[in-house]
C-alpha cells in the first residue's frame, strides 16, 4: 500500500497551472491539476486512454469536443481519450482537479509541470 495526500499536491503557481503526479503504475497515472483564477489547460487529447476527473476544489469550464460545461466541487467526469479536452478556471477561487489516466498515451502525460 502507498498513501499520499491530495492536499500536499495542491500547489498553485501564478505563472501557470501546475500538475502534481500522485501515482504512476504501468500504463496508468493519477495526478492533481491546480489552477488559479483565469488559468487554462489547452485543448488536447489522450489517445488510447480513458480520462477520469473529479473536481476536488473550486470549479470552472470543462470543454469536451468544443462543448463547454460548467463543473463544480465534487463533480465527476469520464472522457474518452479521443475526445478533445480543455479546462479554464472561470471561477474566482483556486481550483484543483483529480485526474486518472488509464493507459498513458506517452511520457509527456506522466510528468510534473
Amino acid at each position: 500500500m502507498e498513501k499520499k495526500s491530495i492536499a500536499a499536491a495542491q500547489e498553485f503557481n501564478e505563472k501557470q497551472f501546475t500538475k502534481r503526479i500522485l501515482f504512476r503504475e504501468g500504463e496508468s497515472t493519477v495526478f492533481v491539476l491546480n489552477f488559479m483564477p483565469g488559468q487554462q489547460l489547452p485543448a488536447h487529447k489522450h489517445p488510447g486512454s480513458a480520462v477520469y476527473l473529479m473536481v476536488i476544489q473550486g470549479g470552472g469550464t470543462l470543454t469536451i469536443d468544443g462543448v463547454p460545461t460548467e463543473v463544480t466541487e465534487k463533480d465527476v467526469i469520464l472522457a474518452g481519450g479521443e475526445e478533445e479536452f480543455a479546462f479554464t478556471n472561470s471561477s474566482e477561487e483556486n481550483t484543483s482537479l483529480y485526474v486518472m489516466l488509464n493507459k498513458i498515451p506517452d511520457e509527456r502525460y506522466a510528468q510534473n509541470v
